[in-house]
């Protein structure tokens, strides 16, 4: 069979590096001096491995503290990424790489993976990871506490996911900082917290170059809490972004979700901000503001926003046309003037905004227990069964991956309310799985709590039988499941039932 040379090269290329695949291993007993082709003869720096990596390398790294690394001009393919792993769950950078005062840095790459660890205190200009010029990146189940600038920055970098990251106590800026032109980005499922400035921010940033627009960005499922100045969430030039399931709360002199133009080449506009928890603190400001431009084509569906500002509110509009908002829990205190001032939630429904939106109720009545953090739905919670179906093509489960929804209606904010499996009498963060999320397998650590499982099983969200693995299983096989959340069920021999999350990735 004849094929065209450069269909043949590819196919050559594909298959040779298929097969010359590599895992190098990492060890603080390690020696650079060894093959890396082993854990017993493991390199000693985790630099020593990125200068030799290729498409569909992995570097496993044991626990250990580890000075950082850079990883330039290296390419992975869709199907064969470059895979950098921590092997344990305390795999700590806490040096600079050779060039940058970055823990990680990655630039000029494309289809790397940075998974599971920790990069802190980094010093001068430096991030915790930082990723630039490259496309197709994931950064997963990373902690970054107290760096200089940032935990996580990146730029110009399309078809970014970051995702199941801890940010935390950012000297100077920000948790998470997409920047630069960079479409498509995924950023879900994180927590940001204590970081000077903002909890997540997306930047344009025309002044640097490209178009200026970060396009389709989605930002889900995050927690974003206790951070400084701005915004929980701020984006500047970002365009039809969709932005739900977030819990957004006590965050400080700023907003819970901010759309503007400020370096970008547009305002942000198209926005769909879709069961959302926002509670401003006494000093911060709105719960979301949509500054001019910014209100073409946003719909706020949904949501929970409580502003315990003296006066400023929930919403604040520069302009009204193409705007939309319904299905709120809100506060009495709503703007279509900027931020100036505030007006009672009859004047803006006057305007035709929130004609199904309810006025809040206390948020002891509301809220488990919001004062200690806990944001999930009261039992009989005007926010039950309130909210709109109009979500439904975005919004398929909660921020915990419950599926929605679970009673008559959606419900409005974060979390949906009840117990989809109908499991009772279960305990929850008993036990300890790492990692997770997972791939292919995942330990369980019921000794170390000395229990003694009867029955272990995987069940979907909803309750339903997946795969049953041997009772005294440490390792469970969960390959070959599809992506997504499940529950795994560990029944005690003491009668006790623990419910534990596990995502599939």
């Amino acid at each position: 069979m004849n094929i065209p040379k450069p269909i043949a090269l590819a196919a050559a290329m594909f298959f040779v590096t298929t097969l010359a695949a590599t895992n190098y291993y990492i060890s603080n007993s390690g020696n650079n001096n060894n093959s890396g082709l082993s854990q017993q003869n493991a390199f000693q720096t985790i630099q020593h491995a990125a200068g030799l990596v290729s498409a569909g390398d992995t570097v496993f790294v044991a626990n250990g503290t580890y000075a950082g690394f850079d990883l330039r001009e290296a390419n992975g393919i869709e199907a064969n990424p470059i895979v950098f792993k921590a092997l344990g769950d305390a795999v700590l950078v806490n040096q600079p790489g050779p060039i940058r005062n970055d823990g990680i840095n990655i630039e000029d790459c494309s289809y790397i993976v940075i998974d599971g660890f920790k990069a802190n205190n980094m010093p001068g200009n430096g991030n915790g990871i930082r990723v630039v010029l490259s496309d197709f990146c994931v950064v997963r189940r990373c902690s970054c506490d107290n760096n200089a600038e940032r935990g996580i920055f990146t730029a110009f970098t399309d078809d970014i996911l970051i995702e199941y990251n801890v940010c935390t106590n950012s000297v100077d800026e920000h948790g998470i900082y997409v920047s630069n032109s960079s479409d498509r980005p995924i950023v879900r499922n994180n927590v940001c917290y204590g970081n000077n400035n903002i909890g997540i921010h997306f930047n344009g940033d025309l002044s640097a170059g490209g178009d200026g627009i970060i396009s389709d960005a989605q930002v889900y499922g995050n927690i974003i809490y206790d951070n400084n100045q701005a915004a929980g969430i701020n984006m500047d030039g970002v365009e039809n972004p969709i932005i739900y399931n977030n819990l957004i709360y006590n965050n400080h002199f700023g907003q819970g979700i901010a759309l503007f133009q400020q370096d970008g080449a547009i305002p942000s506009r198209g926005a769909k901000i879709y069961n959302n928890t926002i509670i401003v603190p006494p000093d911060g400001r709105w719960g979301i503001l949509v500054k001019e431009g910014s209100n073409a084509g946003t719909i706020i569906y949904n949501n929970i926003i409580i502003n315990q500002h003296q006066w400023r509110g929930c919403i604040a509009l520069d302009n009204t046309v193409g705007f939309i908002s319904n299905y709120n829990i809100l506060n009495d205190k709503m703007s279509a003037d900027g931020d100036g001032s505030a007006v009672p939630l009859g004047t803006w429904q006057a305007l035709g905004f929130d004609l199904n939106s309810i006025l809040a109720d206390a948020p002891e009545e509301i809220f488990i227990d919001d004062d200690a953090g806990d944001f999930h739905l009261k039992a009989g919670a005007q926010a039950i069964n309130a909210g709109t179906g109009l979500v439904q093509n975005i919004v398929e489960d909660d921020l915990e991956g419950h599926p929605r929804p679970i009673g008559a209606a959606y419900d409005i904010g974060a979390y949906e309310f009840g117990t989809p499996t109908g499991l009772a009498n279960v305990e929850a963060g008993t036990v300890k799985l790492f990692p997770n999320p997972a791939s292919d397998f995942i330990v369980l650590d019921l000794q170390a709590s000395n229990l003694t499982a009867k029955e272990i099983r995987l069940l979907s969200l909803k309750g339903e039988f997946v795969r049953q693995f041997p009772p005294d299983s440490q390792s469970l096989n969960i390959g070959g499941i599809t992506k997504g959340a499940y529950f795994l069920e560990i029944s005690l021999k003491d009668g006790r039932q623990l419910l534990e999350k596990v995502i599939v990735h």
